[in-house]
């Protein structure tokens, strides 16, 4: 489901009697530089010596399994801890059980309340440390889609107890969870990706939470919007972000003219079969300006396009591969228009006559008559005696 493909927790790879390798997590498979262990007369004894830089929770060695700091594990030739009929079973229960001791020692450490948790948008390698002990360390999970979050919480080995929360059912699931949190419960508030409440469900729960006094805990993490905003190049005093637009109608046509007189740049989600026709209603709205175009974020298919608003659905139909995926938008401030009739000269000198700084003024005729601020400082400077 995520495009990779990763051994369970604790899980042991066992090269072949003779062999030498290294395992993922920097576990050192051999034995005494070739073969099995050797003994006293030099014979092998057809086993594979484990060693773990790290020994993994609940595995053989944190389990005080192996040699000295209970790092090595010594496992039979030809097979794993896995398959090695009672020992294997025998192990594998006291990885479990060190595994549930580990989970319920970090629950102790973390304090009531909600967790909103923001998950990868595409690149599991996205997630933080801090995200990842959360989940394990609350006692629920209010997911968006219990699928997709379960396949997150297995890819890292996390057990915790999943319920579905999302935009159906968000009225009656934001009841559960302020009662959990009066039980003293701590719960954790995930999306299938991204920051829950940011065009997501969770903005309700998390107001009935603090409406009801507990506290919520923001764990910070990855997002679309600030990924696209990041890598697209657009200066701006301030950005708007508008979601996603009404499909359609009336209600699309007033969104796009309320956001086309504003001043700032615009961010707006968008869904692979509305893009053709959102592209075109953006260059009517909006004129001449340019977006950017981010598709599928972080994820192997990653595009990001600066395109003219009149060219883009030109360049979106040049290639069928241009409208799959989940895309974000943002499109560029409009052009400051300078006021007609005033002067630069009298504007910064009636500025500078009300005693606002030299940079200031300068700043605020740039703005007014449409002037480059560079060249407003030096006038600004001129008039003010100090050049």
């Amino acid at each position: 489901m995520w495009g990779l493909g990763v051994a369970p927790v604790g899980a042991f790879a066992v090269a072949p009697v003779g062999a030498f390798g290294v395992a993922p997590g920097g576990e050192a498979l051999g034995a005494a530089a070739g073969g099995g262990a050797t003994g006293a007369d030099g014979s092998t004894n057809g086993r594979t010596i484990v060693d773990r830089a790290k020994p993994v929770a609940g595995s053989m060695s944190s389990c005080g399994f192996g040699g000295a700091g209970a790092t090595r594990g010594v496992v039979p030739g030809g097979g794993s801890a896995e398959n090695a009929g009672g020992a294997g079973r025998y192990i594998t229960k006291m990885r479990r059980i060190a595994l549930s001791r580990d989970i319920e020692e970090h629950r102790e450490a973390i304090p009531p309340g909600l967790y909103v948790v923001a998950t990868p948008i595409g690149n599991l390698g996205d997630v933080t440390r801090r995200a990842l002990e959360t989940l394990k360390g609350v006692d629920v999970i209010a997911a968006e889609d219990t699928r997709v979050t379960r396949g997150l919480l297995t890819h890292f080995g996390i057990g915790t107890k999943l319920v579905a929360l999302h935009q159906h059912n968000e009225r009656r699931a934001a009841e559960q969870v302020v009662a959990w949190l009066a039980e003293g419960k701590r719960v954790a508030l995930v999306t299938d990706a991204g920051t829950p409440a940011v065009s997501d469900p969770g903005a309700l729960v998390v107001a009935r939470a603090r409406e009801a006094g507990h506290a919520v805990i923001p764990v910070p993490g990855a997002s679309a919007l600030t990924a696209a905003l990041s890598a697209s190049g657009i200066e701006a005093e301030g950005v708007l972000f508008a979601g996603f637009l009404p499909a359609k109608g009336g209600d699309r046509r007033e969104k796009l003219r309320v956001l086309a007189a504003q001043p700032w740049a615009i961010v707006l989600y968008e869904s692979p079969h509305r893009i053709e026709a959102t592209l075109a209603d953006l260059h009517e709205a909006f004129g001449e300006r340019h977006v950017i175009v981010a598709r599928e974020l972080t994820k192997r298919f990653e595009t990001i396009t600066r395109v003219a608003l009149q060219d883009a659905v030109a360049w979106l139909n040049a290639d069928a591969d241009r409208s799959r995926g989940e895309f974000v938008l943002v499109i560029e401030p409009r052009a400051e228009e300078p006021a007609a009739g005033l002067d630069p000269r009298e504007t910064l000198a009636l500025l500078l006559a009300e005693r606002v700084p030299v940079k200031g003024a300068a700043a605020i005729a740039a703005k007014l008559c449409g002037q480059p601020k560079k060249a407003m400082y030096d006038l600004a400077l001129e008039l003010a005696g100090k050049k």
